[in-house]
This record gives structure tokens, C-alpha cells and sequence, in this order.
């Protein structure tokens, strides 16, 4: 099955066609809604349903990463896991796409964490409890589900998907000198100053595929701005509690990464397979390939993809019995 990134163009997810014309190429149903949360923030919410004779086989939940959001080219992959069978929801978390806060601004994870749960949960309550559900999560995304999954709240998850997760970011795209000491001045100064620097664009460096860069940079919700000093240390933070912590993650997951990525180190990934304590689990690191997956040439993405929806569909009907 064809992702539908083929169907892109630089400047739109949808190439030539309207979202409704592209849905219904697909053959999926979309919907949203915005929820508020706990700390009064309205927080965009979507889903994919496929349409029949399709028969909903599994339920999936989407996590983005960092300066990411639900409605460009992670729906995408969205409408390629609903069009193969997964009812598949996903948020904007807090300071991302549609939804409210301060711009690419997450000082604590733990509050994002609660958002996902709280509304993963509510979409899984609108189906038969007997489907099994699973995760699938990019880059800072895998940080987040791994902690949902390590929090053990709601039913538990039949698997996990982490792309490019961020358990990990490599020192290629760090800057050059001691950043947590840095961090720690501009943080006590000015939290939310956009101080940071990095080696390279998050754009630049992610997608191998020129023109996928510009449809990234297209989207009139991301911004190319640098990270806020108390966002990076939370990201820095977040890496080291996972990593004090690989030996508790027990669901059955997939890593996907690319062999190339100089934005979430790959041996972290390798260390997460080695010690975790799930009884099934699979690595496949992709030589030369970058940080987004989805961004490589076409034969890489269908060869990406078709692994992922192999392990996730295999799981699916044996879970669910079909």
C-alpha cells in the first residue's frame, strides 16, 4: 500500500486535492474536535476512520514531535494506518498546531502526558473494548508514549511504535559547548528566551528530500524559531529519565530510525532494545537514512512503512482475533 506522502506536493499534504477530495480518495472519514484541558487550554483533537467495506481492525493513537502538529504530513501517515484498517486519533499537544500555549513551549512534559492520556482514552471508549489499540509516535512523540506506557493508567496498550524516537538527542546537533550549564543561566533569567542554538535546522537536517523540506516548512503552523531555554533543558530531562528507566518499558514495541540521524541519536534506541523488558520487541535501524523517515525518497518510505504495517496489522488480528 502507497503511503500518501506520494501524493504531496511542496506546498500542500493533499497536492491538488481538497482534504475532503483527499479523505475520500482514501476512503476514510475525518473528523475534530478541540477539548479543553485541566489547566484551561483548548487543545485540538482529530481522528481518521476507514470506510466500509474496511473493517476497523485495531484503534491508534498518533503522537507528534517537537515543533510538529497532527494536520500536515504526520496525517499522512494517519490516513495510511486508517485506509488499512486503524480507527486513528491524534492531538495537538499544548503550544502546537491549533491548539493553545505559548509556541513550541513544553516546561514540563508530565501535564502533555495527561492531555494524550486523558483523551486517547476517551477515543478508545467510543469502540468495542475487544479491538486491540497501539501507539505510534515521532520523535519527541516516542518520549511521550513511552511515558504514557510507563504511567500504566487506563487499559493497557497491545503495542508501540517509536519512529526516530527522541530517547536520546545526539551530539551532532547540540552545540558545541557544555549546553545544560548554559541552560541553566538563560532558564533562571528568562525561561521562554529563544536562546538556544542548534547545529542546523530541525527541517534541514530531518528530511532527506528537498522538497519534503519545503513542504515541512510550509505549513503555517511550524516555526523555525530556536528553542526556548526551559523547553530545551525539559527535552534534556526527559532523555535521562528514560534512559534511568529502559528496563520498566514492557509493552511490545517497533523502533524504526534512521541510521543517519543527527537529530535523536540512534544507540540510544539500541539501548532502549537492549534493556527494555518487553518479550517483543524489534529494532530495525535504516542505513543513511535521516531523522524523518516519511521524508526519504519514495522506495525508502514504501520499505519504512510496509515494516511498520506488517508488525502493527500482524499484531492487530492476533490480538484481536480476526
Amino acid at each position: 500500500m502507497v503511503h500518501p506522502v506520494a501524493e504531496a506536493n511542496d506546498h500542500s499534504p493533499f497536492g491538488t486535492l481538497t482534504p475532503d477530495e483527499f479523505y475520500t480518495r482514501h476512503s476514510v472519514t475525518h473528523d475534530s474536535e478541540f477539548i479543553t484541558n485541566s489547566r484551561g487550554l483548548k487543545l485540538f483533537t482529530q481522528w481518521w476512520i476507514p470506510k466500509p467495506p474496511t473493517k476497523i481492525i485495531g484503534i491508534l493513537a498518533v503522537v507528534h514531535g517537537y515543533t510538529g502538529e497532527s494536520s500536515w504530513m504526520i496525517q499522512l501517515t494517519s490516513v495510511y494506518f486508517a485506509k488499512a484498517g486503524f480507527a486513528t486519533c491524534a492531538i495537538d499537544h499544548q503550544g502546537h498546531g491549533f491548539s493553545d500555549g505559548l509556541i513550541a513551549h513544553i516546561p514540563d512534559i508530565n501535564p502533555v502526558v495527561d492531555d494524550c492520556i486523558t483523551f486517547f482514552e476517551s477515543f478508545r471508549s467510543r469502540f468495542d473494548s475487544s479491538l486491540p489499540s497501539f501507539l505510534y509516535s515521532e520523535s519527541l512523540g516516542g518520549a511521550i508514549a513511552l511515558l504514557i506506557t510507563l504511567r500504566r493508567s487506563g487499559s493497557p496498550w497491545n503495542g508501540l511504535i517509536l519512529n526516530g524516537a527522541m530517547c536520546g538527542i545526539s551530539d551532532k546537533f547540540k552545540p558545541p559547548w557544555p549546553l545544560e550549564h548554559f541552560l541553566a543561566l538563560a532558564v533562571a533569567i528568562i525561561p521562554t528566551w529563544r536562546v538556544v542554538p542548534t547545529r542546523g535546522s530541525i527541517p534541514d537536517v530531518s528530511f532527506k528530500e528537498e522538497w519534503k523540506r519545503k513542504l515541512a516548512i510550509a505549513s503555517p503552523k511550524r516555526t523555525m524559531d530556536r528553542p526556548r531555554a526551559s523547553t530545551a533543558q525539559e527535552l534534556l530531562r526527559i532523555c535521562r529519565e528514560l534512559q534511568g528507566r529502559y528496563e520498566e518499558v514492557d509493552v511490545p514495541f517497533l523502533v524504526v530510525h534512521g541510521g543517519g540521524d543527527v537529530v535523536c541519536d540512534p544507540a540510544c534506541v539500541e539501548e532502549l532494545y537492549s534493556r527494555a523488558g518487553s518479550k517483543d520487541k524489534t529494532l530495525k535501524i535504516y542505513d543513511g537514512m535521516w531523522h524523518q523517515l516519511v521524508g526519504e525518497p519514495e522506495e525508502n518510505v514504501e520499505l519504512v512503512f510496509g515494516d511498520i504495517l506488517e508488525w502493527l496489522t500482524k499484531r492487530a488480528t492476533v490480538n484481536g482475533e480476526t
